[in-house]
């Protein structure tokens, strides 16, 4: 295997994970299978068995769902526990699935035939199928797509693929004579890290927007406001004696909760500590916000369990409680610039903020509260998984009713 140190793989396979879920929204529009829009891509999905969660669980329509696995620098022991501990048997969640692919670096590994074949019966337990990208194909599929060769995973080659699928996304969003002739200035930047570069090209033609056109100052109507804080951060924070450790975690969950944000058609708004916030209905509204902020809710939920597991398994001192709690509700937000004529640096204030953060405060543990009027959107397939609560009084707002859904639930 190649050389690196613990310190540095966790974020650089949080790195290949986000890579990799950008490759495959790719490689589906070169190979015109399917447009972004309609490739689900969900990171943290729970496989329903002993806290064992799928890295990406990619989906499209009419295809069954595939997992992919990033296991860059594990060893050979290591990597047989982690896909035994997650595909040994076949669950639920795994409903439809056939394949797991597998993303492994296999430089320097003795015994690897061997290795695969004991892959391959862990796998069958569960009925799905391997295959396996090594360096030399994830290499090969990056230069396809994205025009940029590299001769090994390093955190700086990676870094240097980004800077072009970066690129590449700008292109798509928003045109021009070629790639090769591309400016992906700073306000476009500032876009598709708000926004899904896919949602943008829509947005472009659909309303003809120009690139200051998409995010304007004003008054947004019935936006759905998710916000999700971690449990007991500043209990994680105190047992943990290495500053890496709280790092790496944080990256996590900011890496994975904007990309499920994004998406489910939503614009990530902010990180404040930590808490992550997404806007659905925003910059134009949807039939589907209330329906998608919900989903983006679970799939937060999701990772916010995953993440906890795995900073817990590096702790101590066991947390008494963990994961995420999230509130919603729905309501007008003003836009503004905060700095004369800026569509960078923008801000947003109204009460769906507030009051999200108070319905916030009534959730436990993987549980989401959300305000009456984002309830009444939702379709009533996932009504039906909510309680009712007593009204929650809301400071300088009064007295809220709100329902609540668990993970459990």
């Amino acid at each position: 295997m190649a050389e690196h140190s613990d310190g540095s793989l966790n974020p650089l396979r949080l790195l290949l994970e986000e890579l990799c879920c950008d490759l495959l929204r790719f490689q589906g529009l070169r190979n015109k299978e399917v447009q972004p829009e309609c490739l689900a891509i969900e990171r943290e999905v729970d496989l329903g068995s002993s806290g064992a969660f799928a890295d990406i669980r990619v989906s499209q329509p009419g295809q069954p769902p595939v997992f992919v696995e990033i296991k860059f620098g594990y060893p050979q022991p290591v990597l047989l526990q982690h896909m035994g501990r997650k595909y040994g048997a076949r669950t639920p969640a795994m409903e439809n699935a056939q394949q797991v692919t597998l993303f492994v670096d296999r430089q320097g590994r003795p015994d690897w035939d061997d290795t695969i074949e004991k892959l391959r019966q862990v796998l069958a337990g569960a009925g799905l199928t391997l295959e396996v990208w090594d360096e030399e194909r994830l290499m090969a599929l990056l230069r396809q797509n994205f025009g940029v060769d590299i001769t090994a995973i390093s955190e700086e080659s990676l870094l240097q693929i980004r800077q072009a699928v970066d690129r590449a996304k700008g292109f798509y969003a928003f045109g021009g004579a070629s790639l090769e002739k591309y400016d992906h200035t700073h306000l476009r930047s500032v876009l598709t890290w708000h926004l899904g570069f896919w949602k943008i090209r829509q947005l472009r033609e659909k309303h003809q927007f120009t690139t200051r056109q998409l995010l304007p100052p004003g008054k947004y109507d019935k936006v759905v406001v998710v916000l999700a804080d971690l449990c007991s951060f500043s209990s994680f924070v105190r047992d943990t004696h290495d500053d890496a450790v709280v790092r790496n975690s944080l990256t996590s969950f900011y890496s994975k909760s904007r990309y499920e944000i994004i998406n489910r058609g939503g614009m990530f708004y902010q990180f404040v500590g930590d808490e992550a916030i997404g806007l659905f209905g925003v910059p134009k509204q949807s039939s589907e916000d209330a329906a998608n902020a919900f989903q983006a809710a679970r799939g937060l939920l999701s990772i916010g369990n995953s993440v906890a597991q795995d900073w817990q398994r590096q702790l101590d001192r066991v947390q008494e409680f963990s994961g995420v709690h999230i509130g919603m509700a729905q309501g007008n937000l003003q836009f503004l610039s905060l700095r004369p004529y800026s569509r960078t640096h923008m801000g947003a204030i109204g009460d769906p903020i507030n009051i999200a953060a108070r319905l916030m405060a009534a959730a436990g543990p993987g549980e989401m509260v959300v305000g009456n009027t984002t309830f009444n959107e939702l379709p009533d397939t996932v009504k039906s998984g909510f309680q009712e609560m007593d009204a929650l009084e809301a400071r300088n707002v009064g007295k809220v009713k709100a329902w609540k859904w668990g993970m459990q639930g």
